[in-house]
């Protein structure tokens, strides 16, 4: 044995029953919050269902800093930072006492997932914190993020298509190529979720609609305006985001079939139920603004049936 190694701090290694009441702390979590996520987590084996749920649990806690309006947005940046350090030491095998940590260290290394996508997972719930908030009473002065489509698929890489990649790691796979594919099924969830959330981002003071779109269909950031929306006008823009949408859904066909077999139902559910959400936004002409659009219940039950009949043969 050498020197080095004979002085290397003991692992910390917990119970099962350690291990037992954290993932049923993230498991809570995951099915309070993750409100289309947590149906494909359902069709998946336990072990893996756990795995994402500390995954969702530890964005969760990430989200939930960020959005946190009580403090100010360095204030958010310096918790967030500490909140890292504290998953980096849990990741290090060092002992923690948060569940959420507990049972994302045993997923990270169950799994074999790098660190360095935890960390985009966290960098990525950040990535809003510089931008403009609304006053009390009137819409903040807004300004276009993203010049091109390009621009704003590197900000939907860090929010959704990292995601992607940690997710396949606990599905399981052996051909790279699953890689890209996961990644544009990230952005195909993420612009679904742009395209859901305008009028919500909007009140914040976030549109995330490149210029070179907005443009091409003749509009300027004032028609995205909630409070003089004209949809008729917008529809082009909305429609345009869709269609790259759809394409990107193909890529997540193609991906099911490249996870381990345990996994294809329950990846099938999550592509299937954010796929059917756009096509429910489509079919109301794009009206995200009356209310908010999402599948009700039953909608989702039915594709989590699905999901369950194709495991079960």
């Amino acid at each position: 044995m050498t020197a080095a190694a004979g002085n290397a701090p003991s692992q910390f290694s917990p119970t099962a029953s350690q291990l037992d009441m954290a993932y049923s702390v993230c498991r809570g979590i995951a099915r309070a919050a993750a409100k289309n996520f947590y149906y494909g987590f359902m069709v998946l084996p336990k072990p893996k269902r756990n795995g994402l749920s500390a995954v969702y649990a530890f964005m969760r806690r990430c989200d939930d800093i960020a959005d946190d309006s009580a403090m100010s947005v360095n204030d958010r940046q310096i918790k967030l930072a500490e909140w890292l350090d504290r998953a980096h030491h849990a990741l290090a095998s060092h002992p923690t006492d948060d569940p959420v940590l507990l049972a994302l260290a045993h997923t990270q290394r169950t799994y074999q997932i790098p660190v360095g996508l935890l960390d985009h997972l966290a960098f990525g719930t950040a990535a809003d914190l510089d931008e403009p908030q609304p006053g009390p009473s009137t819409e903040a002065p807004l300004a276009l993020r993203y010049r091109t489509f390009e621009e704003l698929q590197q900000y939907c890489y860090g929010v959704a298509s990292v995601v992607g990649l940690v997710c396949i790691k606990i599905f399981g796979y052996r051909d790279p190529a699953a890689e890209p594919l996961a990644e544009r099924c990230g952005l195909a969830f993420q612009l679904t979720n742009i395209i859901r959330d305008v009028k919500e981002d909007f009140a914040v003071g976030r549109v995330y609609f490149p210029q070179e779109d907005l443009e091409r269909c003749g509009l300027s950031i004032s028609d995205l305006s909630p409070s003089n929306i004209d949809l008729a006008r917008i529809r082009p823009l909305l429609q345009l985001e869709a269609e790259r949408a759809r394409e990107c859904y193909k890529s997540g066909e193609q991906l099911v079939p490249m996870v381990n077999e345990d996994s294809q139902p329950g990846l099938w559910v999550l592509i299937t139920i954010y796929r059917r959400l756009l096509e429910k936004i489509a079919a109301k002409q794009y009206d995200v603004f009356t209310e908010r659009v999402r599948l009700t219940v039953p909608e989702k039950l039915s594709v989590l049936g699905k999901g369950i009949l194709q495991r079960l043969v």
